[in-house]
């Protein structure tokens, strides 16, 4: 196994394995049968399954496993940029870079006792990315699984550099669901959202809930910290809560954007959808020594719950 994964709570299981391409991964597991997979590559959950073993996250059949290479799929970390601007390459280069596993990590705070399996892992920038991104940081990022089955990832970015820096970020998070014509998401009535279809023209929603029926890429701005993307036909419910992420982006590429993706399969964006924690209108400023920090969490409820009971 080489090194043991940095574990935040000593009931939990965690192994470090190798994916079919060779590139190391941790394993979490909690005592009820729920697991996640968590890449070196990108910092990236690749895998979250619940206590029956239904996979929970979309991954593309074509999806390219390649040193170096985004995964389509999975929960992709975008950093320090979103779009595709400048020198850098798109979406930033946190997302395939290798990271490593922190030993020595800060204790859980208090609201993470739930937690059974957690891993560390750290960012820092090589001479090559200095070179397209002058400014020295550390990005930490702890991915938990809970007790309950529920996925939290918490992202920590801090500015070791002698001038501040700015930067965009999102959880690239792909949910896997039975149908994209019969999901809505419910939490984002009535918010402004940059409409990335129209130049990015903004438009305020006006539907009691956001359903799909061509592509959609947009990106709804200063949103309510809870969101659920209901799944009719699996009657399940995705509860996406967030800290630090004032924006959503929501993506599916439909039909005629499916077939121009090489490591995307034509009929697959029927069982996708984008669902992006995120900071794009207003981007982060760090000066020397201070830290960010973002929080997501995922898990999934039954649709009989009342929405109600999400605090939406």
């Amino acid at each position: 196994m080489g090194h043991s994964a940095a574990i935040c709570d000593v009931k939990s299981t965690s192994e470090m394995t190798k994916d079919w391409n060779g590139i190391d991964q941790v394993v979490l597991r909690n005592p009820q049968g729920a697991s996640a997979k968590v890449s070196l590559q990108g910092g990236q959950v690749t895998s979250w399954r619940n206590e029956k073993g239904e996979e929970l996250l979309f991954t593309s059949s074509k999806a390219i496993f390649k040193p170096s290479k985004a995964i389509h799929g999975g929960i992709p970390i975008y950093f320090p940029q979103f779009g595709n601007c400048g020198s850098l390459e798109q979406h930033g280069f946190a997302r395939s870079k290798f990271w490593t596993i922190e030993e020595n990590t800060p204790d859980l705070q208090p609201n993470d006792f739930n937690a059974k399996g957690c891993v560390d892992l750290l960012l820092k920038p090589s001479e090559e990315d200095l070179k397209c991104w002058p400014y020295s940081f550390e990005f930490r990022l702890r991915v938990l699984l809970g007790v309950d089955g529920d996925l939290t990832l918490i992202s920590r970015v801090r500015n070791v550099n002698g001038k501040p820096f700015t930067f965009s970020f999102a959880y690239h998070t792909y949910l896997l669901v039975s149908d994209i014509s019969e999901v809505r998401i419910e939490g984002l009535e009535t918010v402004d959202y940059l409409d990335n279809l129209r130049q990015r023209e903004r438009f305020t929603e006006q539907g009691d809930a956001v359903t799909f029926e061509s592509e959609v890429d947009r990106v709804y701005l200063r949103c309510p910290n809870v969101i659920a993307v209901l799944d009719h036909e699996k009657k399940r419910t995705y509860v996406i809560r967030k800290e630090g992420l004032p924006d959503v982006v929501v993506w599916n590429p439909w039909e005629k954007k499916s077939k121009s993706m090489v490591d995307f399969a034509d009929e697959e964006y029927k069982q996708m959808l984008c669902v992006d924690g995120a900071a794009i209108e207003k981007p982060i400023t760090l000066k020397p020594g201070e830290e960010w920090t973002g929080r997501l969490q995922l898990l999934v409820v039954p649709s009989t719950f009342c929405s109600e009971q999400f605090n939406l």
